[in-house]
């Protein structure tokens, strides 16, 4: 039950390219966000698509993966744990992001 604990799977489009970063030693990061729909009829019968974005990182093998298979439209699953962190911008203010840190991906689609 512990890898039950903190896991995320989102099935979206991707909403743009990914960004890719090389660390020194070669650590690679992958970050991008995707779309997720959900759709359902209000009281007035009308069908209402409630669209959310969520912003993906990946590291190593799996950002090597997403660099070259994921571009701005195309359809993913992706398996991994919801992280938040917090940091002061350039003009001191506070900033939360929340994020999902990918461990797997399946692409999917044409």
């Amino acid at each position: 039950m512990n890898a039950l604990r903190n896991k995320v799977q989102l099935i979206g489009n991707a909403g743009n390219d990914p960004e890719i970063k090389t660390f020194e030693a070669g650590r690679k990061l992958a970050r991008f966000v995707i779309a997720t729909n959900e759709s359902y009829y209000n009281d007035k019968g009308e069908k209402i698509t409630d669209t959310q974005w969520h912003t993906i990182t990946a590291w190593g093998k799996t950002a090597d993966i997403i660099e070259k298979y994921v571009k701005k439209g195309k359809e993913v699953a992706v398996e991994g744990k919801l992280t938040h962190r917090a940091y002061d911008d350039k003009n001191g203010d506070k900033r939360y992001i929340t994020e999902v840190v990918v461990n797997d991906i399946l692409l999917l689609g044409k």
